[in-house]
């Protein structure tokens, strides 16, 4: 269990919000494969909401099954994100995300994003407007700070906590440095030590069971927060739970239900989209998918190609076609396959071999 001000969870793994991937469909195919309870919206300008644009709309579509949900804000006006706030509890959304780590300049030039962690009292205004409006939790997602000579995060933790925040989640990085870099779990800790009163979520580099548990052991925080790792692999919150619960690591998916996935989260996508924007949204989710299939190169040069569902299926059969060379009756790959070093390290379970292996993906906010 994990209390959010009055919202109680059933689990202390959350999904990070990452402008593009999110989405309905993303989140709907996490649900399914189980361990996650809260997940986040993508982030969504609060005056865009207010306006009731449409692209702001679409943003934070949702069904019954997508619920528990949270709203991630930016914006820098008191009024705009209050309003904002109100608007999302009146149409039964659980909790309000601040977003006060997004390092985009586009974000950080109106005040947004990591901008306001170089800004305590007058973002903690604005927190406090937030919080007196609505009656459903209000939470800040932060970075350590804007860079390593003003490492401001205990500091606006202390600050959000006596204005009545309801959670604080951490990345473990500075605006500076983008992703690069380790993720720092001293520095993370630091803001727990800060504001003992008040839940810390951990995120940064949570790509398999271990590496959550490292980021509970190391820095004491509450909840861990999942964004690249859940692309890399969506059964890390149901993997991480059996793994925090029983010290045994679970075994991979077969690759049967590996292929079961990628088609239900096809199916989503052209579900809530459309066939044809759907496809074209899901060329950037199939790579994602076979990075844990083994060879895949046919594969990747075809799903980035799609524009409808025929296209998929035709790429997919191809692919499945191909890789019987590589697998056996089970469709697992032959134990006296080798592959090459970097579709190994791709492979290689629980751990992956390097953040190299988990990249940045591309989209709308390129750093995030």
């Amino acid at each position: 269990m994990f209390q959010l001000g009055l919202l109680k969870l059933r689990s202390n793994l959350f999904l990070s919000p990452l402008a593009g991937y999110t989405n309905l469909p993303f989140r709907l195919t996490l649900r399914e494969l189980g361990g996650l309870d809260l997940a986040t919206t993508d982030l969504v300008n609060a005056r865009s909401l207010i306006e009731r644009n449409p692209k702001a709309l679409k943003l934070i579509e949702t069904t019954p099954a997508d619920r528990p949900l949270a709203v991630q804000l930016f914006g820098s006006v008191p009024e705009e994100m209050r309003d904002a706030a109100l608007y999302l509890e009146s149409i039964g959304v659980s909790s309000v995300d601040i977003n006060m780590g997004c390092p985009v300049k586009k974000v950080c030039r109106v005040g947004g994003g990591s901008a306001m962690m170089t800004e305590t009292d007058k973002t903690a205004r604005l927190v406090k407007g937030m919080v007196e409006a609505v009656k459903i939790p209000i939470t800040a997602k932060m970075r350590l700070g804007w860079d390593d000579a003003n490492l401001t995060a205990p500091d606006l933790a202390r600050a959000l906590q006596d204005v009545g925040v309801a959670a604080i989640f951490v990345h473990g990085r500075t605006r500076e440095q983008g992703f690069d870099g380790a993720v720092n779990l001293s520095g993370i800790r630091a803001v727990v030590e800060a504001i003992p009163k008040t839940p810390v979520v951990g995120n940064g580099d949570v790509i398999s069971p271990e590496a959550a548990k490292r980021m509970f052991h190391e820095t004491g925080c509450a909840g861990v927060s999942i964004g690249r790792g859940a692309f890399y692999n969506p059964w890390i919150f149901k993997q991480t739970l059996e793994y925090l619960s029983t010290g045994t690591l679970p075994s991979a998916p077969p690759f049967s239900e590996r292929i079961r996935v990628l088609r239900r989260h096809f199916d989503l996508m052209v579900e809530v989209f459309g066939e044809t924007h759907g496809s074209r949204m899901f060329r950037k989710v199939g790579p994602w998918y076979s990075k844990r299939f083994g060879p895949a190169h046919p594969f990747n040069k075809g799903i980035v190609t799609i524009t409808a569902r025929a296209d998929f299926e035709r790429v997919l059969q191809d692919y499945l076609d191909w890789r019987q060379q590589f697998a056996d009756e089970t469709g697992e790959l032959k134990l006296n396959y080798q592959p090459p070093a970097m579709v190994a390290s791709f492979m290689k379970e629980p751990e992956v071999a390097g953040r190299e292996a988990i990249p940045v993906p591309k989209g709308p906010v390129e750093v995030w």
